[in-house]
């Protein structure tokens, strides 16, 4: 799996621009501000399934008519650091998102907890009753 990602990198399209935020005159004369686009769709390396998880639990993060993503880095001074820390981002993405889910074990509340439960239920319903007429008070 860790090759198959590191393989996605060279489908990956990286472009430089000029950082926004501080930093003065290096800011405004060097492109540090890495941009990587991979648009998944066309990617050759991964399974129609992989695609399609992909574009699923990732579709609020794609661009270029939902099947691009873009991410960014900006953080250091350095173009050659940015692009690490873009590329590793990456590959945390898409670890995370290929990942399988562990299907949840259904549980039942502990008895403890059903009682907790319901003696915060009285005690808020004692304290909205005190805020009431002093007749409609049931629990005297």
């Amino acid at each position: 799996m860790e090759e198959e990602i590191q393989a996605l990198i060279s489908e990956c399209a990286f472009t430089t621009s000029r950082s926004s935020g501080p930093g003065g005159q290096n800011v405004n004369k060097t492109e540090t501000r890495v941009e990587l686009r991979f648009n998944i769709q066309t990617s050759k390396l991964l399974s129609t399934v992989q695609k399609q998880k992909l574009l699923e639990r990732l579709k609020y993060r794609l661009a270029d008519n939902e099947t691009s993503l873009i991410l960014t880095a900006q953080d250091t001074r350095s173009q050659l650091k940015n692009k690490v820390l873009v590329t590793k981002r990456f590959c945390d993405l898409i670890r995370e998102t290929l990942k399988d889910e562990a299907p949840r074990i259904p549980t039942k509340p502990t008895r403890d907890s059903v009682e907790k439960r319901h003696a915060e239920k009285k005690e808020s319903g004692i304290k909205k009753s005190l805020r009431g007429n002093l007749k409609n008070r049931d629990w005297e």
